[in-house]
């Protein structure tokens, strides 16, 4: 016998080798029942869809159904699940109970008085739930005709490789662009505002300022008393307020000859011109 227990496989009386051991009796705990196994055919999906497939079958009228050779067919059937050993739902025994019961009517005498509408025909309402059956079992057929995802249509996918769509700009004219330009002026008027700040160099303080710088018997040059450092604005509020001391008298300016420096001077020194009495 080999190690791995080659020998003890070829042999036909050792079923396995469980471990190193060789086995050759069946285990009696896996022994299954004849009737631990049970078979469900869905050929038929209830008492009423035996039936119509009986009355189909032989091409029968469902107003004017043959109840006591249908009873028999019936019957049959389920003597054949029975022998089978088909598990039996109780509403086709209920049905054969049912079938018996219209069967045995319809056998029975009636007298000619009972014939009126008060005594119906016995199959009338099996007549009903069958034609109601038909309807829905047709309606199902349809319905399951109909193309299903996974079973007639596989829906197709595929991984997108990761590209952005190009976005394209709507092409815009000239004349457009200027209408947009127009329309944002009006609304940027609509939004003027006017303020009023108090001026910060005054022309008063400045003819003070220059009264000052010209105090003594000095001559300052208009040059000196004009200061570019202040921009446009300071110069033209200086010599507005020598404008003013000139018209006041409070300034004297002189020139040595034309196109030479002028000077300024305080007006309180010059000489006072008398009065003939």
């Amino acid at each position: 016998m080999s190690a791995d227990g080659t020998e003890e496989l070829l042999d036909p009386s050792v079923v396995a080798t469980v471990q190193g051991e060789p086995f050759s009796d069946l285990p009696q705990d896996l022994y299954i029942p004849p009737d631990a196994l049970e078979v469900f055919l869905e050929a038929f999906e209830g008492p009423l869809d035996l039936l119509l497939y009986l009355i189909r079958r032989q091409n029968l009228d469902i107003l004017d159904i043959p109840i006591a050779e249908i009873t028999r067919q019936y019957m049959q059937y389920v003597d054949l699940m029975k022998d089978l050993r088909l598990e039996l739902a109780a509403e086709y025994l209920v049905m054969a109970a049912m079938l018996a019961e219209i069967k045995s009517r319809m056998l029975l005498p009636r007298p000619p008085a009972a014939e009126s509408d008060e005594d119906p025909d016995p199959r009338a309402e099996l007549v009903r739930r069958l034609r109601e059956y038909e309807q829905f079992k047709a309606a199902g057929e349809q319905l399951d005709a109909l193309p299903r995802v996974a079973r007639d249509i596989f829906p197709g996918r595929a991984a997108c490789p990761g590209l952005r769509p190009a976005r394209r700009l709507p092409a815009v004219d000239l004349d457009e662009l200027l209408s947009a330009f127009s329309e944002v002026l009006g609304r940027a008027a609509m939004f003027s505002h006017h303020q009023i700040q108090r001026e910060v160099l005054s022309v008063r303080e400045r003819m003070s300022e220059t009264l000052e710088r010209l105090e003594g018997d000095r001559f300052v040059a208009l040059d000196e008393l004009l200061r570019p450092e202040e921009g446009r604005a300071g110069v033209v509020v200086t010599f507005l307020a020598i404008l003013e001391l000139l018209k006041a008298a409070l300034v004297e300016l002189v020139q040595a000859e034309p196109f030479a420096p002028l000077y300024l001077r305080s007006g309180d020194l010059m000489p006072q011109e008398g009065h003939d009495g």
